[in-house]
């Protein structure tokens, strides 16, 4: 089968790359992938899942040659890609999209820059603009064909990108987290582009993703530790071993996640239900049984710790008044703590005067009370990213005011220096944050900078990388050497050491693996808690957006669409998706059951609130 110019496979694969110390000198040898094995067929979607520092990024650049194996063998479309002079083929039938657009980018107008590939592939002309104009509106970025990349978003980058592969209609096309930076429209479009290339021309795909929602879609999985392929399957395969997969600090999709605690709790349930309609559909079979039958069966199943007795005895809190009596606790204690910004018709415009004048904020008006944790949603190109840079001065304002503290900022003069030290940024491409040598002394220039001797400085250096999960082992190594996720901790940790009043995140957990996205937001969670910072969170992660905020703003083409609690926010279902953004899928999954005739509660917005629902409905 090695022979199929489709086929791609890899026997006892290893790589290994050179350690080296501050000085260049090689120190050892750090093994990346070791012994991998494995088969893909022509035009099958498969999903490489697996933790930060498991080798998928490292694998998939040995699936173009842009890495070649240190022992075993690579063959893309049956070529062994250590001959050399086969490289050209190989790089052109397999197309690459990696996590960080800028990366690949580098034509000056979006369309000149899409069409770059298939012209140094000997595409006729006329051809070139066919496929531009397809794989753009495909990723839904027609509209910005004689904009500068440089002048987009990171998420309009992202998509430029995965154009600009699509566009040169390679036989297979490697995605490496190049949807992290996308809103849910986003993926969903780049998802249904390449199926609609998978269908049409048998191109072969390969998803490397943290985003369990994507892995579903695949027609096989494989899930990679330590450089090893440690467990392969169907997506129901894999995501019925949600214990399993919880060990190799990966997740599972939020209905699976569901039915899986459901059937902990004694509602019996297959394993490795991914979709909400198949759950739906065997709730409803349960929902048939006589009520007495169903509560018998649940408190039998679970009389050690009568978890489901106590549901259906106890009447739940209504989520207006559980809403109500969090807005009064955050009020209460925000009224101790400092922070607050507020914004005051603040408009931003990009290169105003010129051919390229792009309004991206208008006359947008906001409260952020002090100690309050905040989350930002849009759409990509939405305005998010000016919106934060407002908050410390990164940019300032064509027009309207911003006040610190209830100090107008414009007004004063404040020196920026010193505001920037109360409000810490994190940006979405942590690389651009780090510079120093080594990983400790990189957290400690701020603090540093700050004033503070050397001793202080590391101290403050070493409590916040221990308070992010940063390995002790790697404080001396260079951040240049780090993974991605690696990278994120570091960033965040040099914002933390300086102890800001306000933190503002701007997708800290894109990137990152399920285990330590969920460390990560539940630190600065338990920091917003113990220290009352003031918390930004800009995600397009609606789940993550639901379980750690208090109040959500949607923006949408520069203006402030919806500002609630986010039960109220997620409700809005139709006008969210309208802008591009959507509900976690558990709201889904209730307004599913709702429709079904289940008197569940719509505004459900985490797996903790949903089993809860389902259980005290099955129990009325």
């Amino acid at each position: 089968m090695l022979d199929n110019k489709d086929m791609i496979a890899t026997k006892q694969l290893i790589f290994e790359y050179n350690k080296r110390d501050s000085e260049g000198n090689v120190t050892g040898r750090n093994r990346a992938i070791d012994q991998v094995s494995l088969n893909i067929t022509p035009g099958s979607f498969v999903a490489i899942v697996g933790a930060n520092g498991s080798g998928k990024s490292t694998l998939a650049k040995h699936l173009n040659a842009l890495l070649l194996p240190t022992g075993g063998t690579v063959w893309v479309g049956g070529v062994d890609t250590k001959k050399r002079e086969k490289l050209l083929d190989i790089r052109q039938s397999t197309g690459m999209v990696f996590q960080n657009p800028d990366n690949q980018i580098i034509g000056t107008v979006v369309e000149e820059d899409v069409g770059f590939g298939p012209e140094n592939i000997g595409v006729p002309t006329d051809e070139i603009w066919k496929r531009v104009e397809d794989s753009l509106k495909a990723v839904n970025m027609w509209e910005y064909r004689l904009s500068s990349p440089n002048r987009l978003s990171g998420g309009q980058k992202q998509r430029v990108a995965i154009a600009g592969v699509v566009a040169m209609e390679p036989s297979c096309i490697v995605l490496d987290e190049s949807t992290a930076m996308l809103d849910p429209m986003g993926r969903r479009e780049v998802l249904s582009c390449v199926e609609e290339l998978r269908t049409k021309k048998n191109v072969t795909v390969i998803w490397i993703t943290h985003d369990m929602e994507e892995v579903i879609h695949a027609d096989y999985v494989f899930v990679m530790e330590k450089g090893k392929i440690v467990m392969e399957g169907t997506p129901k395969e894999i995501f019925s071993q949600v214990e399993q997969i919880k060990k190799h600090q990966l997740d599972a999709p939020q209905v699976t996640i569901v039915a899986h605690e459901l059937n902990k709790k004694g509602i019996e349930l297959p394993e490795g239900i991914t979709e909400s309609k198949e759950l739906v559909e065997t709730l409803c079979q349960w929902g048939e049984k006589p009520k007495e039958n169903n509560r018998q069966e649940l408190e039998e199943k679970d009389s050690g710790q009568q978890v489901l007795k106590n549901n259906s005895e106890q009447p739940q809190a209504s989520k207006e008044q559980e809403c109500s009596r969090r807005e009064v606790e955050s009020q209460n204690a925000n009224q101790q703590k400092a922070g607050s910004i507020t914004l005051k018709e603040i408009s931003y415009t990009y290169h105003p005067g010129t051919p390229d004048e792009r309004h991206a904020l208008k006359e947008v008006s906001i409260e952020i009370p002090k100690g309050q944790i905040l989350g930002i949603i849009g759409h990509t190109g939405s305005g998010k990213s000016t919106l934060i840079q407002q908050m410390n001065g990164l940019l300032k304002a064509t027009s309207g005011s911003l006040f610190y503290d209830g100090e107008n900022i414009y007004e004063k003069g404040t020196d920026l220096k010193s505001l920037r030290m109360k409000v810490g940024m994190v940006f979405q491409y942590p690389e651009h944050q780090l510079f120093e040598e080594d990983v400790l002394k990189d957290v400690a220039y701020g603090p540093k900078n700050q004033g503070l001797s050397d001793e202080e400085a590391k101290e403050r250096a070493i409590w916040a990388l221990e308070l992010v999960g940063f390995p002790k082992e790697h404080y001396g190594h260079s951040p240049f050497e780090l993974s991605g996720g690696q990278k994120r901790r570091a960033a965040i940790a040099g914002v933390l050491a300086m102890e800001p009043k306000v933190l503002v995140l701007d997708e800290p957990t894109a990137g990152l693996d399920p285990k330590g996205r969920g460390e990560i937001l539940s630190q600065i969670a338990k920091l917003h808690k113990e220290t009352g910072i003031t918390v930004i969170l800009v995600s397009h992660s609606m789940e993550d957006v639901a379980k750690y905020v208090e109040r959500i703003i949607v923006l949408g083409k520069g203006c402030v669409i919806l500002d609630d609690l986010p039960q109220k926010v997620f409700s809005e279902i139709e006008e969210l998706e309208k802008v591009g953004l959507a509900a976690p899928k558990v709201t889904y999954l209730m307004n599913d059951l709702k429709k079904k005739g289940f008197d569940v509660n719509t505004g459900t917005i985490t797996t903790e609130e949903a089993v809860r629902e389902i259980i005290r409905c099955l129990n009325d």
